[in-house]
């Protein structure tokens, strides 16, 4: 009984405790920071090889330790809008494509819009993306790239990438209605033509042509 005890505890321990792979960390030929399972390549600098623990979950959308520790001192927020297509889903893409967990705020109300002008002085203007302090306005996809390489994020390509969604719509959001088609005024007179307007000229019936065609060429 005694032994018995022993080894479900001796592998509660092995579980717990199972080590994540070992994580390597280098500098690349153009100064970027990279990290990978797998010892870098030649000519890497500052090359650090760092093992952690950490709980075997089985969950698969686990954070890795690389991203984990980058994420625990720079935290990335993206501001989006409702309205906001393209350069939001851009800016969403991206982040995925590296495997950045990031919080989304949507913008569009007094509230949101007054959170987004502490962050970053304006009140209509997204994607604004946070790296931490940093902040940039606007997608710029080399920009997002420098400041996700300054906090130490993987590069692309370095973890699996991730599919966070667009938020849903908040509650209490309405479409803006489009604005409205210009029609004429009931009853309001029909525009006379101008002194140069064709319209109401007239002239001469075209002659037929040797096929009896009217106006044909002869």
């Amino acid at each position: 009984m005694i032994l018995r005890a022993f080894s479900l505890v001796l592998l509660a321990l092995i579980v717990i405790c199972t080590p994540v792979q070992a994580q390597y960390r280098w500098v690349d030929k153009n100064g970027k920071v990279q990290f990978s399972d797998t010892p870098p390549p030649a000519g890497a600098k500052d090359v650090r090889k760092e093992r952690a623990y950490a709980p075997s979950t089985g969950d698969s959308d686990a954070v890795p330790f690389a991203v984990a520790r980058a994420q625990k001192d720079f935290p990335v927020t993206l501001y989006s809008s409702p309205v906001c297509k393209n350069p939001c889903d851009m800016a969403r893409a991206l982040l995925n494509k590296r495997g950045v967990p990031f919080a989304e705020i949507s913008v569009w109300d007094e509230a949101s819009q007054e959170k987004l002008k502490r962050v970053a002085g304006v009140t209509d203007e997204v994607p604004v993306l946070t790296v931490g302090r940093s902040v940039q306005k606007g997608f710029q996809a080399e920009s997002y790239e420098s400041l996700l390489d300054t906090a130490g994020y993987p590069g692309a390509g370095s973890v699996a990438p991730r599919t966070q969604a667009a938020p849903a719509l908040p509650d209490g959001y309405t479409s803006p209605d489009p604005k409205p088609m210009a029609k004429p005024l009931e009853g309001a007179p029909a525009q006379k033509a101008g002194p140069y307007d064709p319209s109401g000229l007239t002239g001469p019936p075209p002659k037929q042509g040797r096929y009896g065609v009217p106006g044909e060429l002869k």
